[in-house]
């Protein structure tokens, strides 16, 4: 047997591992990948009418297509080939051809290897709207839309505004009038024109000139009329707009028949009724220019009929105002014969100074009860809903809904003796509800008996802020659940607390909120202590676009 010195034996160990390393060495070659997505290292802007496309420099790109669409991608406006990764999308890149004004666009981005099988995928950028032509036309609001017609103002600045014309929505280059009006002098000097004819809930683009011909574009905006305004003349029609008289009401709902609809004249003041309400009704605005609604104001309450079945109740387009809200109500029915309402609807409303709005005693039950697009501020202590007499058999509701609408300055919120059916919080903005400690949702009936809402409560896209603390104490916290709700369930989605919102302890809500924005109600609305202003103060929040109320979102 042949014995290898030690020495050798190490020498032919290092010698085999430097020949295995050298073979490893010599065959590895790096693996080119695809490249990663572009993303932004700014928000995508626009100046004027050019896009501004800011992003992160890929170093391996040889360059990037971007594309722009109108319609999310299903078809594309422009595709746009460059070397760098900052791109103003205007005039030069896209061959002498403009991005159209004050449109939504939305962008991607492909990054380019040597190789195009290495190119990254498609990047969604976002979405970005270019800016409003530079005008005198003033936005149209709410008060300038109505069904058939509606009122196009500008500043009065410059050379007269001499023609208007109309353009289908599709017609975004304004290259086929529909349309022409000449402006009169009196409507030059004011910079009012009412424009007629028009079709309800339809868009219609109208722009004005100036000129001898109307040669000089001086802006120009999209208009959205309306649903169509109830017919003065039907036979199921009581038409008080030609009257001023506040006891009108009082007369009309007294001689009204089953299901009539009585319609007030915008920015008059009426009083309530007084005779209790034994049939359904519905008690409207009229269409019209203005801001200004019409009123229904009380110094006490309306109240309904004992032993009535009623199928609806509606207020619509209406202000309904108390004196005091220490003591009115819209509905304070305390009735010890069987009466029913199936529904009580109150739809573009605004709702304020009463000690609460409906509170429902004895023999008393209601159906559905609806808020839709409504300003609900300066209710008092019974708050939004309170059935109040204890014992199954008694006063109850069941369904409750409240929708795209903002409630602020409220003692308490919701307080039942009964079961309810269902409770649903859709697109709301409530800010300054609940005294200090005060109460979000009380069910004070029988422990598991008549303490529940059965099939749950539901809060979606809505923002929260804290308690109404008139006396400036500091304690912003309210008492989510005060009494009862030991089974319901809570459906939480999409739904912020601001940071200076709180519970007391012991009443939280389990998961609320299942979202949080760090600053406070005064951070986040742009004056919603003093103003109700709950537009938007701090753009980076993230849920400006799809939650609370959708008349103070941020629109893209």
């Amino acid at each position: 047997m042949k014995i290898y010195p030690y020495k050798s034996i190490l020498l032919l160990i290092l010698g085999a591992f430097l020949g295995f390393t050298a073979c490893e060495k010599d065959e590895f070659v790096e693996e080119e990948t695809r490249l990663f997505r572009p993303v932004l290292n700014q928000e995508l802007s626009s100046e004027l009418n050019t896009i501004i496309v800011n992003m992160a420099r890929i170093r391996a790109a040889t360059g990037y297509t971007i594309e722009v669409s109108r319609d999310s991608f299903r078809t594309t406006d422009h595709t746009i080939e460059s070397d760098t990764n900052f791109v103003r999308i205007n005039e030069d890149v896209l061959n002498g051809e403009s991005l159209l004004w004050n449109t939504l666009y939305q962008v991607r981005a492909t990054a380019h290897a040597t190789d195009p099988a290495f190119d990254s995928k498609v990047s969604d950028l976002g979405s970005v709207r270019t800016q409003r032509f530079p005008t005198i036309l003033q936005i149209p609001t709410e008060a300038d839309l109505i069904d058939y017609a509606v009122r196009v103002r500008w500043t009065v600045a410059g050379a007269p505004v001499t023609k208007i014309r109309t353009f289908a929505p599709s017609d975004r280059q304004l290259r086929t009038p529909l349309r022409e009006f000449d402006v009169p002098a009196d409507a030059q000097s004011n910079g009012v024109f009412i424009v007629t004819g028009l079709t309800p809930e339809s868009a219609i683009q109208i722009a004005i000139y100036s000129g001898a011909s109307g040669e000089t574009l001086r802006g120009w905006e999209t208009y959205v009329t309306i649903k169509a305004g109830v017919d003065l003349s039907a036979p199921n029609v009581v038409n008080l707009t030609e009257t001023e008289d506040p006891d009108a009401v009082e007369a009309a709902v007294l001689n009204a028949n089953d299901g009539d609809i009585i319609v007030l004249k915008k920015g008059v003041l009426y009083k309530f009724p007084t005779t209790n309400l034994n049939k359904s009704i519905t008690i409207r605005g009229a269409t019209g220019f203005g801001e200004q609604k019409a009123i229904l104001f009380t110094t006490g309450n309306w109240n309904f009929e004992p032993g009535a079945s009623i199928d609806h109740v509606r207020f619509i387009d209406l202000e309904l105002r108390g004196e005091d809200i220490g003591g009115d109500y819209v509905f304070n029915p305390s009735i010890s014969t069987l009466t029913t309402v199936k529904e009580l609807t109150f739809d573009n409303c605004i709702i304020n100074n009463f000690r609460g709005i409906i509170r429902i005693r004895s023999k008393f039950f209601l159906t559905n009860y609806t808020i839709n697009n409504c300003i609900v501020h300066h209710i008092g202590n019974y708050g939004i809903i309170t059935a109040d007499t204890d014992g199954a058999g008694n006063a109850a509701f069941d369904n409750l809904i409240f929708t795209n609408s903002t409630f602020s300055k409220i003692n308490t919120f919701l307080t039942s003796r009964q079961n309810a059916q269902s409770i649903l919080i859709d697109a709301c903005t409530i800010n300054e509800l609940a005294a200090p400690d005060g109460i979000v949702f009380r069910w004070r009936g029988t422990d598991g008996v008549l303490s529940n809402v059965l099939n749950g409560i539901t809060i979606t896209n809505t923002i929260w802020g804290p308690a109404w603390d008139e006396g400036m104490t500091g304690n912003l916290n309210v008492r989510g659940i005060y009494d009862g709700l030991e089974a319901t369930s809570f459906t939480l989605i999409n739904t912020y607390g601001t940071g200076d919102f709180g519970f007391t302890a012991g009443s939280e809500i389990p998961g609320f909120p299942p979202l949080r924005y760090s600053g406070t109600a005064k951070d986040l609305w742009v004056n919603p202590i003093d103003g109700l202003d709950f537009n938007f103060k701090d753009s980076g929040f993230s849920g400006k676009y799809d939650s609370g109320d959708p008349r103070w979102r941020a629109k893209l």
